[in-house]
């Protein structure tokens, strides 16, 4: 398939907050699939066995390669199956590929023009498709949703978030990943604010229904796209959300552009809240959530990471911060935990550390050099890294040392797309080429 690309303008390590990163819990099946944004449990760990210790010189085994198209949407892998977002020019495309040779099974098209804010740094799109049975669910960058059939790609139904429901497309792009709920579908909505008397022209006449600002989250039914339910007043985010479990109650956690929330997803409601602000609302990188009662978010630019405890006292949720430090800043890559420790690059516009930080405490462990800004996943003991630039690393991980076990280059910049992993299968993306490596 020959396309055309858009020219690439990127600048070097400049602000990105477009890959809505990532670490956190939900439900979702376990095993080899990695379904949705951040793999099974959308925390970027994946029980995968049998992987080597070690890479031959030049890097894994590729098994294919392919031009694809522009975008920062991850890769969603289901039934030999793989799923993901590309852009070329004008139009964006939801796309099935051949799990085994990367062929095109199906795309749907839509239309969704870029602004010079959103080409900055690439136009995308962002977000990571979700798949759910039979059916697909994608968002482009100008808020456009899509329920797709999973086996031939027919639209089943979709909505405009930003025109049907008077949503503010965020400057550079849309970037949250949806994530599913019983029944329902949960993305972040947000809402055009109302301009004030003294910019409206009073000549003009606006017949337009104003904007509820009760939509920053909504819940579409997976069925038919009937809204279940919308509510809260936050202004958009390019987080992911999360779903987690306390004490046996179910609860949303989203990371919003100047706090970080509970809410009931079965009906929206403010469980609880706790700040979290940062220059331009980058809050970007989705919380982890690793089962005990403790979330740990991160930021770039002037903000950093704090861990957040959560407590029930009189029925109520309280939040306790354990700690906040400004020496680890997640851009819009992501974390892992392993036991009591953070793994993941910190760093914005200028060197990034890939660091260790303990999750209970705050204590750096170690910061190494040795990649650029990278994202990262967990299988089989070992971390598989790729950087911005596209050096793919196999390391290990402990409280007392990072070692890289194996490093290759395999992709281009700007290389910001996660990698997937899909039994000991590896899935990787730059800006116009995906690939798949046997890491066997």
């Amino acid at each position: 398939m020959k396309t055309e690309y858009p020219q690439d303008n990127l600048l070097s390590r400049a602000f990105a907050c477009l890959v809505g990163a990532a670490i956190c819990s939900a439900s979702a099946p376990l095993g080899a699939q990695w379904n949705q944004w951040g793999g099974p449990n959308r925390n970027f760990v994946v029980d995968a066995k049998g992987l080597a210790e070690k890479w031959p010189e030049g890097g894994p085994k590729k098994l294919w390669s392919r031009e694809l198209g522009d975008g920062f949407s991850t890769i969603a892998v289901d039934d030999g199956k793989l799923f993901t977002l590309y852009r070329v020019g004008d139009d964006e495309f939801t796309v099935c590929l051949d799990a085994k040779t990367g062929a095109t099974v199906w795309e749907v098209k839509n239309h969704s023009p870029f602004t010079s804010e959103m080409a900055e740094f690439g136009p995308g799109p962002h977000s990571t498709p979700l798949v759910m049975g039979d059916k697909v669910f994608s968002i482009g960058t100008n808020m456009v949703m899509h329920c797709l059939n999973k086996a031939d790609g027919r639209v089943l139904w979709k909505h405009d978030l930003a025109k049907e429901y008077g949503a503010e497309v965020p400057g550079r792009g849309y970037s949250a990943s949806p994530i599913a709920y019983k029944d329902m579908i949960i993305v972040p909505v947000g809402w055009k604010k109302p301009e004030s008397p003294k910019e409206k022209d009073a000549s003009a006449t606006d017949t337009t229904e104003p904007a509820n600002p009760r939509q920053a989250l909504m819940a579409f039914r997976q069925s038919d796209g009937s809204v279940t339910w919308k509510n809260q007043e936050f202004e958009i985010t390019h987080s992911s959300p999360i779903l987690i479990q306390l004490d046996g109650e179910d609860q949303l956690v989203v990371f919003m552009t100047k706090e970080i929330a509970g809410i009931n997803p079965n009906n929206g409601e403010l469980l609880w809240t706790h700040p979290h602000a940062t220059m331009y609302g980058a809050n970007i990188a989705t919380p982890l959530w690793a089962g005990d009662d403790l979330i740990f978010v991160s930021a770039a630019y002037d903000s950093g990471a704090r861990v957040v405890q959560l407590a029930k006292d009189g029925g109520k949720i309280k939040p306790k911060e354990l700690w906040f430090s400004k020496k680890m800043r997640i851009h819009h890559g992501n974390v892992v935990r392993i036991g009591d420790y953070v793994y993941g690059s910190s760093g914005d516009f200028g060197p990034a550390f890939f660091m260790g930080v303990n999750v209970k405490t705050g204590d750096i462990a170690w910061r190494e050099r040795a990649l650029a800004k990278a994202t990262c996943l967990y299988a089989d003991g070992k971390l598989i890294i790729l950087d911005e630039d596209g050096q793919l690393a196999l390391a290990r991980a402990s409280p007392e040392k990072f070692t890289i076990l194996s490093k290759a280059e395999v992709a281009h910049r700007t290389a910001w797309a996660a990698p997937t992993l899909a039994g000991k299968t590896l899935y990787v993306r730059d800006r116009k080429n995906i690939m798949a490596f046997d890491l066997g």
